[in-house]
Formats: C-alpha cells, sequence, structure tokens
C-alpha cells in the first residue's frame, strides 16, 4: 500500500470527527493511567517507559513500511525530530521517575497544566491562535474542576512530594513545548508517523541508557495481567492515539485540542473505580461539568 502526500486542509475550529476522535482519544489516556497503575506493580518506572518505547517504535516501523511512508526521504526534519525525540525522553522519564515521589492526585494536577503550555506558546508562536479571555475563562474553570476531582489527595507536601511535583510539572511543560513545536514547524509538513517514529524512536535509545545511571529492580512479577496492561499502552496508546493526536494537531488548532486533556484524569478515576475497585469522589459530577462547560468555552466559534 503507497502513501501519498497531500497537503492537509487546516480547520480554525473543532468539528463533529475532532471531537468524537478526541473523546476515544482521551478515552483510550485514562484508561492508560489504570494501565500503568496495574504495570508498576510488576515492573519498574523507567523499565516499563522504555518497553512502551520499544515496542512503539517497532510497531511504528511496521506500520510505515506497510503504508510505504518513507523514513528516510530527506525532509529537512531530522534536527528537529532528533530534538523532539529528546524532549519526549526527558519528558517520560521525568513522569514516572517524579510519581515515585509524589502522590498520584498531585502527579496528575500538575501533568495537566500541560493544555495551558500549549495555549500560552500557542498564542506567541501559532498564527491564528490568540489566547481570548474567554479561552483564558474555559481554561481555568477546566482546571478548577480538575483540582476538584483530586483536592482530597492535596495535602501539605514534604519536600520529597514537592521535588516530585517539579519534575512532573517540568515535564508538563515539555508536552506543551512538543505540541507547539510540532505546529509551528517543519514536522507539521509531514506525515505524523515520521514525527511519532522520531519520539519513540530516540527515546527507545536514550530510555535503557538512562538505566545504567539509574538502576532498577526491572521486571520482577510478570504476570499475564501485567502484559496485557503493557500491551494496552503499547498498541492502544503509544502506538494508535498519539498517530491520532499528531494527525488531528496537522489539521485542528492545537489549544483547542490540548483543553480536551483536562478530560483524561476524570475517565482515570472512572476507570479506577469500575476495574480496580477504587472509591469515587462525590465530586465528580460538578468536575465533569465545570471540565465540560471549559472545553465548550475554548472551543466556541468567536462572535463575528
Amino acid at each position: 500500500m503507497s502513501h501519498a502526500a497531500s497537503t492537509p486542509h487546516r480547520h480554525d475550529r473543532l468539528d463533529g470527527l475532532a471531537f468524537a476522535l478526541m473523546l476515544l482519544i482521551c478515552a483510550s489516556w485514562g484508561l492508560n493511567q489504570v494501565a500503568v497503575k496495574v504495570s508498576v506493580g510488576g515492573i519498574s518506572p523507567i523499565w516499563l517507559a522504555s518497553i512502551r518505547s520499544i515496542g512503539g517504535t517497532i510497531l511504528m516501523v511496521a506500520w510505515m513500511l506497510w503504508r510505504g511512508i518513507p523514513m528516510f526521504k530527506a525532509d529537512g526534519s531530522l534536527g528537529v525530530g532528533i530534538f523532539m525525540g529528546v524532549i519526549f525522553a526527558i519528558e517520560f522519564v521525568l513522569f514516572y521517575w517524579g510519581m515515585t515521589y509524589t502522590t498520584v492526585s498531585r502527579g496528575v494536577l500538575f501533568f495537566y497544566m500541560s493544555p495551558f503550555a500549549v495555549a500560552i506558546g500557542a498564542h506567541f508562536f501559532i498564527p491564528g491562535e490568540r489566547l481570548t479571555r474567554t479561552k483564558s475563562l474555559g481554561l481555568a474553570l477546566a482546571f478548577s474542576g480538575l483540582a476538584l476531582a483530586v483536592y482530597e489527595g492535596l495535602t501539605l507536601p514534604s519536600l520529597s512530594e514537592l521535588f516530585g511535583d517539579m519534575m512532573i510539572l517540568i515535564a508538563a511543560i515539555l508536552w506543551g513545548v512538543q505540541s507547539v513545536l510540532f505546529k509551528a514547524g517543519r514536522l507539521s509538513t509531514i506525515a505524523p508517523e515520521k514525527t511519532l517514529l522520531y519520539e519513540l524512536g530516540i527515546s527507545a535509545v536514550l530510555m535503557p541508557l538512562l538505566l545504567l545511571f539509574v538502576p532498577e529492580a526491572g521486571i520482577f512479577n510478570p504476570s499475564p495481567v501485567v502484559w496485557i496492561a503493557v500491551a494496552y499502552q503499547v498498541l492502544a496508546v503509544v502506538f494508535a492515539s498519539y498517530i491520532g493526536w499528531l494527525w488531528l494537531m496537522v489539521r485542528y488548532p492545537a489549544s483547542q485540542l490540548a483543553s480536551f486533556s483536562f478530560l483524561v484524569p476524570v475517565i482515570g478515576f472512572a476507570g479506577g473505580a469500575v476495574l480496580l475497585g477504587e472509591p469515587i469522589s462525590p465530586l465528580l459530577v460538578m468536575t465533569v461539568a465545570l471540565i465540560g462547560v471549559g472545553i465548550y468555552l475554548v472551543n466556541r466559534s468567536p462572535r463575528g
């Protein structure tokens, strides 16, 4: 099957297809929180991140060969692609490592500062994506809903938790940098699969090297459930959802897409309650309402 290069149609707001795909992607990312929680019960964090990237790289190479998407074509993307891969690797190492120092609630709250990083970066570097008062209000409402969902875990932090919080906050900022860099630069003109190959391939090399300096226990309980959770992360999240995310980023406003990510932890909480029997906060309904209103305001068409 051959891949024909074409210039994608750019939209100034999300349509029904983008809404549906983003909801599906957010659902996969939300359930990923459950999969990660199951996986770290049998595989240590950096080992898990390494396996995810290596598995995703193998799948991406196979996909690009099947689709006939050129991997080594000289298109001026090599430098920025390697840079994106390094950022991708650092982001995930900081996130997984930071989660070992802080609580899940605090980690979720700090990582989902990333839509603000995307919105601010898009305001300055992406034409047509100005950060208006309405968008700012929408982001604030959505973040308030997220804070409400996790407030029970936001006790006074220890120095260890503060250290973890800062690592995860930096990871969130790097996620925003990646999104803006992809949207505003050379990578938006090439196949999304090649960008993802840069990210996964570089991180698949760097993350195992980190184990030379930060030794971990590795795979200490390879139960079938753990491997099923890992397979879900590689197939559904690292491979399928990331391709979908980059495909949408090429065609739709970055800040509007990023606003949907506030739904991810809520879906994760619900998934944890259904699949793992974890308690669920009675404030979840109010949380969903605030996030829903926030996403609406971010994506609302401007008045003529």
